[in-house]
């Protein structure tokens, strides 16, 4: 489990460099984008990505809202996409690359708190893999949370989640492997659930179902719902959001997380 090549991109703002590196996963060599601080690191946010292929890409502005200046961001291509190995598995066997990812930096950085943020599609890809790494916390943003949900309400997806999943009832044994639910447990990481009430690609259905899993199970979690945004918040509503999830990581690192609350 390493780095097997680091490329510099061109990436130079304030407080980090940018490289793609490469690693290995089942035989596979996984790419993903790192911004490392000149300072020393103190935290580490891994960004799952939404979409698939060049839809929902790892980008440079995005890694960037989650750094500051002690802050490690790394973003996973995951097999099959932007130059990495293999055939993209859609909550298969690419969760292997999350896994190792994160694995890889606990031990180059044994010392830095690890938050996990799963955007759009992100969200299930950290559901089911961040309760058994060594994470801080897992932040779900406009996130997927049943893989059921995601065929029922997306009716154009579901050609492709049949290709690569199958039928959720002549396949069930596929899609219940991808129920996160049940390898959640209290003693898991706190979760903070980010939504936008107006999201039509993510309903909040999926956000409100996963509060009230957890809810049932105590696990600890917090959520920011805004009322009048969609599955990306408009320019003015972003950095609210922003400024709660860097709250978040902080308040979970110095263990003072309080009650869930709103952003309208």
């Amino acid at each position: 489990m390493a780095i097997t090549k680091t490329k510099k991109m061109p990436i130079d703002v304030r407080n980090h460099s940018g490289y793609e590196i490469t690693y290995l996963v089942d035989d596979l060599q996984v790419k993903a984008l790192l911004l490392l601080p000149y300072q020393r690191v103190k935290r580490i946010v891994v960004y799952l990505r939404g979409g698939k292929g060049q839809v929902g890409k790892v980008r440079t502005g995005r890694l960037l809202q989650f750094a500051n200046a002690e802050t490690l961001v790394v973003g996973p291509y995951y097999r099959g996409n932007n130059g990495s190995e293999g055939k993209d598995d859609f909550y298969g066997e690419d969760l292997k690359d999350v896994t190792t990812l994160v694995k890889l930096l606990h031990t180059q950085y044994p010392d830095a708190a690890i938050h996990m943020i799963g955007f759009s599609r992100g969200g299930l890809q950290g559901l089911l893999t961040y309760y058994d790494l060594p994470v801080s916390s897992f932040i779900i943003w406009g996130g997927v949370s049943d893989i059921k949900l995601m065929y029922e309400e997306r009716v154009d997806l579901r050609g492709m989640l049949r290709r690569m999943i199958g039928h959720p009832k002549k396949q069930a044994a596929a899609y219940q492997l991808r129920d996160a639910m049940q390898y959640i447990t209290p003693t898991s990481p706190p979760i903070l659930i980010v939504h936008g009430a107006q999201d039509h690609q993510v309903g909040i259905h999926q956000a409100y179902y996963l509060a009230q899993a957890l809810n049932d199970i105590s696990l600890t979690y917090r959520t920011v719902y805004q009322q009048q945004e969609g599955h990306v918040p408009r320019p003015f509503a972003l950095s609210p959001v922003l400024n709660q999830i860097q709250q978040w990581m902080s308040d979970v690192e110095h263990q003072t997380i309080q009650d869930d609350y709103a952003i309208e």
